[in-house]
């Protein structure tokens, strides 16, 4: 695994990439900033082109991003961050939302918790996921960067 930290307009963020894509892109601030293994190797150029695009949309000159993804979790959270990548940009979703798509109707809590181990922020933006009554839920860069967040993406 090849990472880097990067000081993002939002917060300090670690980006991760395996040879088959981006595993990481955590916030480091708050209570539980992700602790990096010994076996990850430092490399700048492995992440420059995530970073390029993270500025990209940061400057509001991307909405999509077009990386190869390699997330690591169970199958459902797997499931729960595929239907996460397919909110549209400038749109959001309830909980209640996602686990229809899912097809898992009754699992919003099982969802909210994938939702909250999305090991790619932005990128697969669990953000975009409010509450039904379109109150902000938990978001782990902090509730700020979440309407940060949303209002960078004129959804609130």
């Amino acid at each position: 695994m090849k990472y880097d930290l990067w000081q993002s307009p939002w917060g300090e963020l670690l980006l991760a990439v395996s040879d088959k894509g981006v595993t990481q892109v955590t916030y480091q601030q708050g209570d539980h900033p992700v602790s990096i293994p010994d076996t990850w190797e430092r490399d700048i150029d492995a992440v420059s082109e995530l970073k390029r695009q993270l500025q990209e949309y940061y400057e509001g000159k991307r909405q999509q991003f077009t990386l190869p993804l390699d997330p690591q979790g169970t199958e459902f959270q797997c499931q729960v961050w595929q239907a996460l990548a397919a909110i549209p940009y400038g749109e959001s979703r309830s909980y209640a939302d996602i686990a229809h798509d899912i097809g898992r109707p009754k699992s919003m809590r099982a969802v909210g918790a994938a939702n909250g181990r999305n090991p790619i922020a932005i990128i697969v933006p669990c953000h975009r996921v409010i509450g039904k009554d379109g109150s902000l839920t938990g978001y782990a860069g902090g509730l700020e960067v979440k309407q940060q967040l949303l209002r960078h993406e004129r959804i609130m």
